[in-house]
């Protein structure tokens, strides 16, 4: 395995790359750009590479489906670490283009919904057609195949462009959420400030089913950041479920969670436990009686003592 390696979404001059560059240990890595999240993701897999970021949630659009999808099939793999990145498209053009002359734009699924209403008032005539990636759209229009396309202002620079309008976005203070992905290992050490990921798989169909999942996150005071359901591919009507909890696998609310869940779910995927970013430990909510560790072990020490008849 390449242990100096790490892949992302490319080609280069995605927010995917912005991402990463974000991150200290990148200046001493071999940063390589794969044209899809399978093939980045598969890359660690087969050991060509240490890690691997791909963007699993935007906070206009919601999950990524391709990322969401990797990580519940195929060999596991584990959430280390997570980025933040504020979201704010360039239209960009080559050089000597007009706004009037532009008949068809090209970009990512996932931007569309962010630059909707700007195409609307601007260029309502425009043909829009996906690409692979912001940035392989901006290679497209190098290309000639497109005559705009919306990515990172970063992106012009790579790909001979200029940018004809900067600072697109329908929603203020849009962020998009990378994940840095491995091989499996132990979870880092809890900071106090931590997220986990799983994905859940319900047993059978009947009412209630979903409720009884989130129950067992409830009861033991775990609140939850995101959960959204994915086809398996098993029929119409077959769902699992990804699911971002706060706290730490080794709290002991969240273990016994996760116990809960392997109890009832016929098929449960930890997908790590690791820091939120942005977010320190003063920033965290406290915890609701009877949910912190001491309590939880409390409670346990109260149970041992009746069972040996020392209650």
């Amino acid at each position: 395995m390449s242990a100096t390696r790490y892949t992302y979404l490319g080609p280069e001059g995605t927010f995917t790359e912005a991402a990463l560059r974000t991150l200290p240990e990148a200046a001493t890595r071999e940063l390589v750009p794969m044209l899809s999240v399978p093939a980045a993701l598969d890359a660690v897999r087969n050991g060509e590479a240490a890690a691997a970021l791909v963007p699993i949630e935007n906070s206009v659009e919601g999950g990524v489906t391709a990322t969401l999808d990797e990580l519940a099939s195929g060999e596991p793999l584990m959430i280390y670490r997570e980025v933040l990145l504020p979201i704010a498209f360039a239209l960009l053009v080559r050089p000597g283009t007009k706004l009037g002359e532009i008949k068809t734009v090209t970009g990512h699924p996932v931007a569309q919904p962010q630059v909707r209403n700007w195409l609307r008032a601007h260029l309502p005539d425009a043909l829009w057609e996906s690409a692979a990636s912001n940035a392989d759209g901006a290679r497209l229009v190098q290309e000639g195949r497109f005559d705009a396309a919306f990515a990172g202002e970063f992106a012009a620079a790579t790909y001979g462009l200029e940018a004809l309008v900067t600072e697109i976005h329908d929603a203020e203070n849009a962020e998009t959420r990378f994940v840095l992905v491995g091989r499996p290992a132990r979870p880092a050490a809890p900071t106090g400030a931590d997220k986990t990921s799983v994905v859940l798989w319900l047993g059978d169909d009947h009412p209630g089913a979903l409720l009884e999942l989130l129950q067992e996150f409830a009861v033991r005071g775990v609140n939850l950041m995101l959960i959204q359901s994915r086809p398996t591919g098993a029929g119409i009507g077959n769902y699992c479920f990804a699911v971002d909890a706060e706290g730490h696998i080794s709290d002991r609310r969240v273990g016994e969670a996760l116990m809960g869940l392997k109890r009832i779910c016929p098929k449960v995927r930890f997908l790590g436990s690791y820091p939120r970013a942005g977010v320190t430990v003063k920033d965290v909510q406290a915890l609701r009686r009877g949910t912190s560790d001491a309590e939880f072990m409390a409670a346990s020490d109260w149970l041992a003592r009746a069972q040996d008849g020392r209650a």
